[in-house]
């Protein structure tokens, strides 16, 4: 005992963490934890678990372990505010937390409704509204969005990592309840089995909802408040714009145009020579967005350097992907896979690799080039996404404009 109460803070608490690792109870260390936790904040929990990853610990044990720690440390975190005023990204966040929470409850609500009836015809309204509250819970794809490609990034560039991802993963679960949610609402079999599997699923969303948004109002929101710069969450707020808001995103209009001016860098009014020919810097920025593909070029150190602003983007990126880790940028089942290209261009055993996809009724080819000089050496990797879907329906002939 004296042994442990003779360390820093943080040091007692990693030791806390690692006897839950080992299979401790709860109740088995939360007197000791309540000695400790005076002073502690979310960012130093935040930094702990980072500081577990690099010594070791496995990543999917911090992530099962999650819930425990917030078990542990939910006293003292429900007494922390989060100081973010009326049109701050965080303060965004947490209000759309709010309306979705109380969508969820609406859903248990109009469901004990359902369970009185006896057909679909008696439970339409019921039905109806359950599916109105879908359509929310389809457009709030756009708050998850803004975390995982803006918010996210930021707080990497800071150091802050472990707790980005261990919420992208839930998100992952969070959009498969909601499929299942949207797929039980489609279903129009036995009545009493649609009551059965709506009321699970409503009970799974409510309960994943309000465990994933408690930790980020209580951890991962104020460990951003405290790391990000005032002039990064003007970026950030730009950045939300782009991407738009939810239908129920309080006080906030999604923006008209996601164009905007930005001082540019390198050469102004120069040229950039090519070996076949050569461009201003403007003419080549344009000419690279008129491409009809998405097109992201990753360099040799797997860093996100550059992506294209085309017309239709198929997938959403914003500029806090610059400087990113590429592994960063995919969900933690894929990173093998991209680690695999990745390697096999290093090591020339290919120059690409293709993927195709249904993307919302539309085909999706993705494929990803090496990038090499004359010499083979090896530059990077070229990410080339498009909708293939109407180039499939081509036949015959067109030789007139």
């Amino acid at each position: 005992m004296s042994e442990i109460f003779g360390k820093n803070k943080k040091e007692q608490l990693k030791e806390l963490i690692k006897q839950l690792h080992k299979g401790a109870k709860i109740e088995d260390v939360k007197e000791r934890f309540s000695k400790i936790i005076q002073g502690v904040d979310a960012t130093e929990i935040a930094r702990i678990e980072e500081e577990l990853i690099k010594e070791g610990m496995p990543v999917e044990e911090i992530h099962k372990l999650c819930d425990v720690h917030i078990a542990m440390f939910k006293e003292s975190l429900e007494k922390e505010k989060t100081i973010a005023p009326a049109g701050h990204p965080i303060n965004i966040l947490m209000e759309e937390h709010k309306i979705l929470l109380s969508y969820a409850g609406e859903i248990k609500k109009t469901v004990e409704d359902i369970k009185n009836k006896k057909s679909f015809e008696d439970a339409k309204q019921g039905i109806e509204f359950l599916n109105h509250i879908a359509e929310h819970f389809k457009d709030s794809e756009k708050h998850y969005l803004r975390e995982e490609i803006v918010l996210f990034p930021y707080l990497e560039k800071h150091g802050i990592t472990q707790p980005p991802a261990i919420m992208w993963s839930e998100h992952n679960v969070i959009r498969e309840q909601k499929k299942r949610f949207y797929e039980v609402l489609e279903k129009r079999g036995d009545f009493s089995e649609f009551v059965k599997d709506i009321e699970i699923i409503g009970d799974e969303i409510n309960q994943m909802l309000g465990s994933h948004f408690y930790k980020e109002n209580n951890i991962l929101f104020p460990t951003s408040m405290k790391v990000i710069t005032d002039e990064e969450w003007e970026e950030i707020k730009k950045e939300f714009d782009e991407i738009g808001y939810c239908c129920f995103t309080p006080g906030v209009q999604e923006s008209v145009s996601t164009v905007r001016s930005e001082k540019r860098t390198g050469i102004e009014q120069g040229k950039i020579n090519l070996e076949t020919g050569s461009f201003t810097v403007e003419e080549l920025e344009f000419a690279l967005n008129t491409l009809p593909v998405d097109i992201t070029f990753v360099d040799k150190n797997d860093t996100v350097a550059y992506f294209g602003q085309t017309k239709e983007r198929i997938f959403t990126r914003t500029k806090a992907v610059i400087g990113r880790k590429v592994q960063q940028c995919h969900p933690q089942k894929s990173i093998h896979v991209v680690n695999q290209i990745l390697e096999d261009f290093r090591n020339k055993k290919r120059d690409s690799a293709e993927f195709w996809i249904n993307l919302n009724g539309r085909l999706i080819y993705i494929r990803y080039f090496a990038v090499r000089n004359k010499k083979g050496d090896y530059l990077g990797c070229l990410e080339v996404t498009q909708d293939i879907t109407e180039i499939q329906k081509i036949t015959g002939e067109k030789r007139l404009l």
